[in-house]
């Protein structure tokens, strides 16, 4: 997995993405629980005053419940990890993807097809390749991170695209180097095939392809890394977890509150 220039280093675990959870619209007034066994309502006075939930408050508690289950899933699941999951071939969501995926790229190579050659798009995708490589990188590997900086520096590109100087080609060889040295040994054979590839065009889809993989990957290296200190802290994480849902959304209780009373 990507280095530093001198040391190892773990990557930053709040690359995580966080996941978000659906969320009840339902809401219900706040009652006290008391040991009494009747089934009788609470007295006026001691009931809540109704509280108004907004959907961002909803949202938060979800994020932090999706967080919760995952922080939970990490910790005491020593096989879990990240896979990236393909929808159905047929489906209308992989058709629409297909479809403007294809008119991106059929009309990126008419951009370099052009007398002189319009690098406009084929620059928003270098921008886009540099900032994923910067991501990778641990907070160490500063020579690695000047050159990438200085290789795919847009405004000189830019400058260069005006004399109709650019190399792509060049630049596109020059990625997959660099991710030959951030990726992990089980993607050298996925970066043979791209420095295979000759049209630059099917070049740049494949880089992309493969920083994809290398993202999942970045993922379930960080995984790997926080699950000892997860373990090693687990019940307090989940305690304060907690008590933020409570706080955020204070009626999420009613439900299990209603529930006991009922029992």
């Amino acid at each position: 997995m990507p280095l530093s220039d001198d040391q190892n280093s773990d990557f930053d675990s709040s690359r995580l993405s966080e996941s978000t959870a659906s969320s009840s619209d339902s809401e219900y007034s706040r009652q006290s629980f008391t040991s009494d066994s009747s089934s009788k309502p609470s007295s006026p006075a001691s009931t809540s005053p109704p509280k108004t939930v907004t959907f961002d408050d909803l949202m938060a508690a979800a994020r932090n419940l999706s967080n919760l289950t995952l922080a939970h899933e990490i910790a005491v699941n020593e096989n879990f990890h990240m896979e990236h999951v393909d929808l159905p071939q047929n489906s209308l969501g992989v058709e629409r993807k297909e479809i403007v995926h294809k008119a991106f790229w059929d009309h990126l190579e008419s951009e370099l097809n052009e007398d002189p050659p319009e690098y406009y798009h084929a620059i928003k995708l270098f921008e886009e390749i540099k900032e994923t490589l910067l991501s990778f990188l641990t907070p160490g590997a500063n020579r690695i991170r000047n050159q990438i900086c200085e290789v795919l520096d847009a405004d000189l590109i830019r400058q260069q695209a005006e004399h109709d100087a650019v190399d792509v080609l060049g630049l596109a060889n020059y990625v997959i180097i660099t991710m030959g040295k951030l990726c992990a040994p089980i993607r050298d054979d996925d970066i043979k095939q791209l420095k295979a590839t000759g049209n630059i065009v099917e070049l740049l889809r494949q880089i992309f392809h493969v920083l994809d993989l290398m993202k999942m990957d970045m993922v379930n290296y960080t995984i790997q890394n926080i699950r000892p200190q997860l373990q090693r802290n687990l019940v307090d994480y989940e305690r304060t977890k907690f008590q933020e849902i409570l706080e955020e959304t204070p009626s999420a209780l009613d439900l299990t509150t209603e529930w006991i009373k009922e029992s």
